[in-house]
């Protein structure tokens, strides 16, 4: 049994694009029941057990046989060496849609849960809602020694229940009123072109000659920056929004914005655009569920002219005001309705900066004698582009248990990790400026 792709999830199948979720962790790893609970979501969800197939002239998914279907990989080995090895390790098309893999170390007290997921049949908030659920059910089972939970295999492959597309779920429009909504949107594209951040890693000429796809390990590889700030800081960047009247992500916004001002050359103003995805669960009637195994999240771009000297707090005023005003109209049920449209006129996600916000999102529930010491969510792709000179920063932003985590990942053959680390600390910097201008609250009694 197939399930069509919808044109937003159908975008997806050419970026080869995945969430990354991984957990470090600390104590003992029953991985037996690690396995079973991996069973289970995947029995749950039946886009995990899927693959991408052709559909005329478009893709779907296709259910995968009993032996293809994903289960728990382990091994022993350095975690740091794992994590990499993961993160550029491909989802590919025609294989399954999900993978799990736990990597213990020499001493069997410390781990990396990593769980990937292809961004066809995922976004954000539900691959983060995925992996606490796993966790639950590892909870579960090793606090009732159950061999596992959910339906029968049996039940699971005859039954498929396909979630349906956030496309089909949009409420009805006007095809004139979104054509127009489409005009609109690629005539100020036309009239604001963005400038980009120019990569730092010069191309040899073996790798220009060739063409280049971005592919392989003798052009680069994914890595990542992170920046991090603790409860405190974070309690205080979120003061300072509160105070101003902004969100955190306008904040960010506004300190990736200055910083990749500062990597161009030249005086005065540039149009840089912002890029700012909008989850689309909460807004819909009625709202969908973050267990949803689907892509519901659409974009806004805004451009602003940005100078060495753009007051950060006023840009972010008016990221904060663009991005209301765009989801007060409605704008974002339109986009999603474009979005078929990206392909054959790329400039309507062109921006400089890609600022995710995943908001304060909590960890995985864990048994007694296990803690997770670290957990993170970062995006990767299989399709980068050294040969284009230069690309949007993306900068990938979740708090989880209310510690702010930005992830900057990158490609080797574009942007050279001094650079990318350069630039991290550059936004950590604004948003230490932000933290510290945050007027501290009365200390009060816990009478909890």
């Amino acid at each position: 049994m197939h399930r069509p792709l919808c044109p937003v999830e159908t975008l997806y199948v050419g970026q080869r694009s995945r969430a990354v979720l991984s957990c470090t962790l600390r104590g003992r790893v029953d991985v037996e029941a690690l396995a079973a609970a991996f069973h289970a979501v995947t029995q749950a969800h039946p886009t995990l057990r899927s693959r991408i197939v052709a559909d005329g002239t478009g893709h779907a998914l296709a259910l995968l046989d009993e032996t293809e279907r994903p289960r728990l990989e382990t091994r022993t080995g350095d975690l740091e060496e794992a994590y990499a090895t993961e993160l550029n390790r491909p989802v590919t098309v025609g294989g399954p849609l999900s993978r799990a893999v736990l990597v213990s170390a020499p001493d069997e007290e410390e781990h990396l849960f990593v769980l990937v997921v292809d961004h066809t049949v995922t976004d954000g908030h539900s691959s983060i809602t995925l992996h606490n659920t796993l966790w639950d059910h590892y909870r579960s089972l090793v606090a009732d020694e159950r061999p596992q939970t959910g339906r029968s295999d049996a039940d699971a492959s005859d039954t498929p229940d396909w979630p349906e597309p956030v496309s089909a779920l949009l409420p009805p429009a006007d095809e004139a009123d979104t054509a127009a909504y489409l005009d609109a949107r690629i005539a100020q594209a036309k009239e604001n072109p963005v400038e980009l951040v120019r990569y730092d890693v010069a191309r040899t000429p073996e790798a220009a000659s060739a063409g280049g796809t971005g592919k392989g390990d003798d052009e680069g590889h994914i890595e990542v920056r992170r920046l991090t700030l603790d409860a405190d800081r974070t309690a205080r960047l979120r003061e300072r929004a509160r105070q101003a009247g902004v969100s955190v992500h306008a904040l960010i916004a506004a300190a990736l914005l200055a910083t990749a001002r500062r990597r161009l050359v030249g005086d005065g103003s540039r149009t840089l655009g912002c890029l700012s995805p909008v989850d689309l669960r909460s807004r819909m009637t009625p709202p969908l569920p973050a267990s949803a195994m689907v892509p519901a999240v659409t974009t806004h771009l805004q451009t602003l002219d940005v100078s060495e000297t753009s007051d950060p707090l006023g840009l972010a005023r008016t990221v904060h005001a663009r991005v209301s005003d765009f989801i007060a109209s409605g704008g974002h049920f339109h986009e999603m309705r474009i979005t078929q449209e990206i392909p054959r006129n790329p400039a309507l996600q062109l921006a400089t900066v890609i600022v995710t916000n995943m908001g304060v999102v909590p960890g995985p529930r864990l048994p007694d004698g296990l803690r997770a010491v670290d957990v993170r969510l970062v995006p990767g792709r299989e399709n980068y582009f050294p040969q284009a000179g230069r690309s949007p920063v993306m900068a990938c932003v979740v708090a989880f248990e209310g510690r702010l985590s930005i992830e900057f990942p990158h490609y080797t053959a574009c942007f050279s990790p001094s650079f990318m680390r350069a630039f991290r600390d550059e936004v950590l910097d604004g948003l230490l400026a932000f933290a510290s201008e945050a007027r501290r609250e009365p200390a009060t009694a816990d009478v909890s």
